[in-house]
């Protein structure tokens, strides 16, 4: 397959998971009005969502260690289709909160999938490179979706979302179907021995480097669920515009992101890829700054708001590319179960994030700003202590 095909193809794999999270937002407040739910019953759509898709994230990089990564990559897509069709047609919040769950189950595989046939097929600066131009096309999914999201709103209601996702799912099942070939030949598979899978299960969690670098990781993307959490309150409570305008918050992000992914994919084989992560963190810390000051000592309002996500996203996808074949090179023996671990612990907080932390400061741009520093803090401490830390055991032989 040309590279540039299999690039366009995982980075829509790895979408499926995030349109799942960014395509709905806009539909917060007419979901609440359907079924006369609480803002807090709707935003558990979303936490639960997550929640799903991070539990799932550690079974999906093992199971396709032992049945091949495109088998399962097709099934989580059709699974995924079901479910979007199941929440389209929901009678009632409790419904729908459950469907979201099952939703999210299906939906981490291309997050997790995608990384470890990067890691089956290239190594070193390519791996980065490939990490990178993926980041790129992924990017465009949080871009897009609100605002498409945002006019099947308007003109048809929240249900043509899940529909919309629907035809995403089967429409990427046949195409996945079509040109994804498969990376993980059957001898180098893992025999799905649960035994051997939860002691390299174990093995990793032993691994303080790659446990504090997977945290580093996936506190360093927090600002993501941070302020997709508070979108609808960001966007229509704060910035006081209409369930139209989620471009507002989403385009400055995905910019950075992506033209950070570009910087990241043509440095990719002339800067190292600690230099990278601290000159990633750097850009990101800058970014924060800027919001921080700026919603501290003025009144939020576009572009001011918004033009700080720039940097933290430019910034994050300077340093994630590295980040990820940093962490998942520890264990090179088992890179579909690292690839699911670091995955989960992503996913996890994730969660936690959009779940718990954002409902507890999205009534004010200040206090997301200020949370949003903390956040990014403990992520670069937990990536300093996890490069100082021993390294990881070996990995063993393969079960």
């Amino acid at each position: 397959m040309p590279r540039h095909t299999l690039t366009i193809v995982l980075a829509l794999l790895t979408m499926v998971g995030p349109l799942g999270i960014d395509a709905y937002l806009p539909s917060f407040h007419a979901i609440g009005a359907a079924f006369d739910a609480t803002p807090l019953a709707v935003q558990q759509t979303l936490s639960l969502y997550i929640a799903g898709m991070s539990v799932m994230t550690l079974f999906y990089g093992t199971l396709s260690d032992s049945f091949g990564r495109r088998p399962v990559m097709l099934v989580s897509l059709v699974l995924f289709t079901l479910t979007s069709v199941l929440a389209a047609l929901s009678t009632s919040i409790g419904m729908l909160v459950a469907v979201r769950v099952l939703q999210g189950l299906c939906a981490g595989a291309g997050m997790v999938i995608a990384r470890a046939m990067v890691q089956d097929k290239f190594q070193g600066g390519e791996a980065q490179r490939m990490m990178a131009m993926i980041t790129m096309v992924f990017g465009l999914a949080p871009a897009l979706a609100p605002v498409l999201g945002g006019w099947l709103q308007a003109t048809l209601g929240w249900r043509s979302v899940f529909w919309a996702l629907a035809l995403f799912g089967a429409g990427l099942w046949t195409v996945s179907r079509q040109v994804l070939r498969e990376t993980l030949p059957p001898a180098a598979r893992t025999p799905f021995d649960l035994r051997s899978i939860a002691a390299n299960y174990r093995r990793s969690v032993a691994s303080p480097r790659f446990m504090m670098m997977s945290a580093g990781i996936g506190l360093a993307f927090c600002g993501l669920p941070l302020y997709v959490g508070s979108a609808a309150a960001y966007i229509m409570d704060i910035l006081h515009l209409p369930e139209t305008a989620f471009a507002w918050l989403f385009v400055p992000m995905v910019g950075g992101l992506m033209l950070g992914s570009a910087a990241a994919s043509r440095y990719a084989h002339r800067v190292p890829a600690e230099r990278m992560v601290r000159l990633g963190f750097l850009v990101m810390g800058f970014g924060v700054l800027l919001s921080v000051l700026y919603t501290s000592l003025f009144t939020a309002a576009v572009p001011y708001a918004v033009l700080p996500f720039v940097f933290y996203t430019f910034g994050l996808s300077l340093a994630s590319p590295s980040m990820t074949v940093i962490a998942l090179s520890i264990f090179p023996a088992m890179r579909g179960l690292a690839a699911s671990m670091q995955g989960f612990i992503q996913m996890a907080l994730f969660a936690l994030v959009s779940g718990l932390v954002a409902p507890l400061v999205f009534g004010s741009a200040a206090g997301l700003a200020w949370t949003h520093a903390l956040l990014l803090a403990a992520g670069l401490g937990f990536w300093e202590a996890g490069s100082r830390a021993r390294a990881a055991p070996a990995a063993g032989p393969r079960a």
